[in-house]
């Protein structure tokens, strides 16, 4: 590879293709524009989180209830004392071998999160469909220490707009994102809660398709390489379960 950064006009090689290779003066030049973009979307990124904290909440009327290691919760339990909730839609249906993989690398970036989100009185538990034991089973395989919830026999996992029917699918009758047909019967999601002193619980957000990609912050890292997510097109074809990487 040509590292030559003394003359303008030079290239390097990556992935086949000549990149270019400038002095040090030029390089600082075109990063102090970029930056300006950067500094751009950050901004905006900061608008839309303020309209996203003044969307509209919805009373939760529906009694949901889940199973969990420590015994039968509701789903204002699951909150564990704080006064926000985030819930990973975790694509694991009943009689599944294993959890959905790339649930599974969302939900590989949580466990060193959750410390920091308890401190901003936030609690995260993962929901499924799958029955309880089921779920214990995959979770121990992947060594995960977050709380992960069973919605198995509730309508918590229908009324959030992550699992449907065959029927509903064929008929064109499920509805997910917002106005996408589904193309699984388990489908991704992330749903947040408020629950107030009187123990109210509202919904205040859901995001689903590449809304999902905030929990992975691999993806953030990728992003600053020179050959980014390198997917080619192909989406998240690279991703495997943790313990089934080949080692490099």
């Amino acid at each position: 590879m040509n590292t030559d950064t003394t003359g303008t006009g030079t290239a390097a090689v990556l992935g086949g293709e000549p990149h270019r290779v400038v002095s040090p003066g030029e390089w600082v030049a075109e990063r102090k524009k970029l930056l300006a973009r950067e500094k751009e979307l950050t901004r905006l990124g900061d608008q839309i989180a303020g309209e996203r904290r003044a969307l509209p909440w919805v009373r939760i009327a529906k009694p949901y209830h889940f199973d969990t290691p420590a015994g039968r919760r509701t789903l204002a339990e699951l909150f564990d004392g704080r006064s926000q909730l985030l819930v990973q839609h975790f694509m694991l249906g009943p009689g599944w071998e294993q959890g959905c993989k790339n649930c599974s690398y969302m939900a590989d970036h949580t466990d060193g999160a959750l410390i920091h989100l308890a401190q901003r009185d936030v609690t995260f538990v993962a929901v499924s469909r799958a029955p309880l034991a089921e779920i214990e089973r995959f979770r121990q395989r992947m060594g995960w220490h977050f709380t992960w919830a069973s919605a198995y026999g509730s309508d918590f996992n229908r009324d959030f707009h992550v699992s449907f029917t065959r029927d509903e699918i064929a008929n064109g009758q499920a509805d997910y994102n917002f106005s996408a047909t589904p193309g699984a019967e388990e489908m991704p999601g992330i749903s947040v809660f408020y629950k107030n002193a009187a123990d109210e619980v509202f919904h205040t957000y859901s995001t689903y398709g590449r809304g999902v990609e905030v929990m992975m912050h691999t993806y953030r890292l990728l992003d600053l390489t020179p050959k980014g997510r390198d997917e080619n097109g192909r989406g998240m074809h690279w991703v495997r379960y943790h313990d089934r990487y080949d080692e490099r």
